[in-house]
């Protein structure tokens, strides 16, 4: 078997694994595990735009892990360059990673218009995407051949996030996907490994430790109470796939303790629609309290928040007085309804921006979260003096404890080979380093476009 990768090595984003596996007649197959965009830069920047190595026609098979746009954000371009098979992800990620998608798409459109930027693919591109997906249950074998299989397993990570096994040659694989932080309030905890030679695995926050989930739910009620003492506003830029329905739940229980009229505007159209899927598919969910019981709220709304769905209802926001939290996308602030609010508020120093996920490196994120005294917001230059604070555990990622935990198999063999990828270059040689010392094994972080036998 041999893996190629074509993204997220020895970066954060751009997913993408090329596997090249032999039935047990020994026919060759070509599956790839995710197709996902590079961020940090424009939606259609210079690397989004190469063409794939490989060859799109000659792909069999893809199997998706998430639909975060990381891992999803190219598929719609491979399929404008020749691939005709089968896309496998779970039912929940095949419905968002359509609204993923489509948001991009319009974000990518705009730019097109105000700035010419190419655009990655079509409408019909997407709408032929969504043709081409198949949904698998986790535990569901996907047997593209005899001796040659597929798995989705559920990594907790987003509503249908998997880590996916492959069997063949006699060996079984792991991709991790990206895998899930410990004590997800509504989510099922990450499931173990049962056997694996080989693991793929992410390292987003495989260099550091996060705070507890008591001190997450301390430290986001203290916000919430100063921003009312301040007359501030609190800002919170939020992924809208798992970081808004999390905060929201967390915001929920707060406001049980926390007597208070402020308003709450969930002020992003993804994440409400968004929201709508986990409702949607609340069977995969597991909460860690019976809010489903109570009348008046349902497990990601209460009677403070406000959803500004429409441009005109997000308008209102700007009328409206202090104190207030708003929470917006893009959760990078790399753009989206976030960014309008940062102009106005940053400057504030009664206000505070509460930075709750990872900020790659090039994006206003990643600047304010570094100690900006001032960024550029399309085209203006905004001083920063609002408080900035961030809460680690927020993040759907595990750390470098719970992802050190899940890289130990249940039958207690150690992989003979773990690939560290999709993490910055130091944090991938901090745990790749942590995991040889740990673990005893062949670590290795690939290069971009590299291919190594397994």
């Amino acid at each position: 078997m041999n893996i190629s990768f074509h993204g997220a090595a020895k970066e954060v984003t751009g997913s993408c694994y090329l596997v090249e596996a032999k039935d047990a007649a020994g026919k060759a197959h070509k599956l790839l595990i995710d197709c996902g965009m590079f961020q940090g830069e424009r939606m259609c920047g210079s690397k989004n735009l190469l063409p794939f190595k490989f060859g799109a026609g000659h792909i069999e098979a893809v199997f998706v892990t998430h639909p975060h746009a990381d891992h999803t954000g190219r598929l719609p371009k491979l399929i404008k360059d020749g691939f005709t098979g089968k896309i496998y992800m779970t039912p929940p990620c095949r419905a968002l990673t359509r609204i993923v998608l489509e948001d991009a798409f319009h974000i990518m459109s705009d730019n097109a218009e105000e700035c010419g930027d190419p655009v990655l693919y079509s409408k019909e591109d997407l709408d032929l995407l969504i043709a081409h997906t198949e949904g698998v249950g986790y535990h569901e074998e996907v047997k593209l051949a005899e001796g040659l299989t597929i798995m989705f397993h559920d990594a907790g990570h987003v509503l249908g996030s998997a880590y996916i096994s492959i069997m063949a040659e006699g060996k079984t694989v792991v991709f991790s996907g990206d895998i899930g932080n410990d004590n997800v309030p509504i989510l099922p905890p990450t499931e173990a490994i049962s056997h694996a030679d080989v693991i793929v695995c992410e390292s987003t926050y495989g260099h550091r430790r996060h705070e507890s989930h008591t001190e997450r739910r301390t430290k986001l009620k203290e916000a919430i109470e100063q921003t009312i003492r301040d007359k501030g506003v609190l800002m919170i830029p939020a992924f809208s796939i798992e970081r808004t329905q999390e905060l929201l739940y967390e915001m929920n229980a707060i406001l049980k303790d926390v007597q208070t009229n402020i308003p709450i505007f969930l002020d992003s159209p993804m994440a409400i629609r968004a929201t709508e899927i986990y409702r949607q598919f609340k069977n995969y969910l597991l909460f860690d309290s019976p809010i489903l019981a109570e009348g008046d709220r349902d497990f990601f709304s209460f009677p403070n928040l406000k959803e500004t769905l429409h441009r005109d209802e997000s308008m209102v926001i700007n009328k409206t007085h202090a104190p207030m939290v708003i929470i917006a996308g893009s959760g990078m602030m790399s753009g989206g309804r976030i960014m309008h609010h940062l102009i106005r508020y940053l400057p504030d120093p009664h206000s505070t921006l509460l930075i709750i996920g990872y900020q790659a490196v090039g994006t206003v994120g990643r600047k304010l979260y570094e100690g900006a005294h001032n960024v550029e917001i399309f085209g203006k230059h905004i001083p920063v003096k609002c408080r900035i604070r961030a809460i680690g555990s927020f993040s759907a990622h595990g750390d470098m404890d719970k992802l050190t935990r899940w890289l130990h198999p249940e039958d207690g063999k150690v992989p003979a080979k773990i690939f560290v990828v999709h993490g910055d270059e130091d944090a991938q040689t901090v745990f790749a380093t942590h995991l040889r010392h740990e673990l005893r094994t062949e670590v290795i972080v690939p290069e971009f476009e590299s291919s190594h036998e397994v």
